[in-house]
């Protein structure tokens, strides 16, 4: 089994950073790739960004190219997501998500274990 705890969250205003952390923990031997997900009252969850095992490979939604940037520190099994210039429109929960694997996917069905998610509140 594996733990995912995020941290980071909080009230931000227009135009201004936070970084979230996911620290894994438990059976985390083994390659996997990292994501982020994100979802604001009354829509779906959402794909923000991912990262494959060694950090080569990233994916980010259309939406924050440019403001957002993942990475991972594998001697520690944490992820961080990095965001700049946000936007009220990020305002959401975002979760950290583990997939068991090599591949990079986006789907939030193909992901094995999930945090319990962080608020990210961006006032205009």
């Amino acid at each position: 089994q594996v733990q995912l705890v995020e941290s980071g969250g909080g009230l931000v205003q227009t135009g201004g950073s936070l970084r979230l952390s996911c620290a894994a923990s438990g059976r985390t031997f083994g390659s996997y790739v990292m994501g982020w997900f994100r979802q604001a009252p009354g829509k779906e969850r959402e794909s923000v960004s991912a990262i494959s095992w060694g950090g080569s490979s990233t994916y980010y939604r259309d939406s924050v190219k440019g403001r957002f940037t993942i990475s991972r520190d594998n001697a520690k099994n944490t992820v961080y997501l990095q965001m700049n210039s946000l936007k009220p429109e990020d305002t959401a929960v975002y979760y950290c998500a583990l997939r068991l694997g090599t591949v990079l996917r986006t789907e939030s069905r193909m992901y094995n274990y999930w945090g319990q998610g962080t608020q990210v509140t961006v006032s205009s």
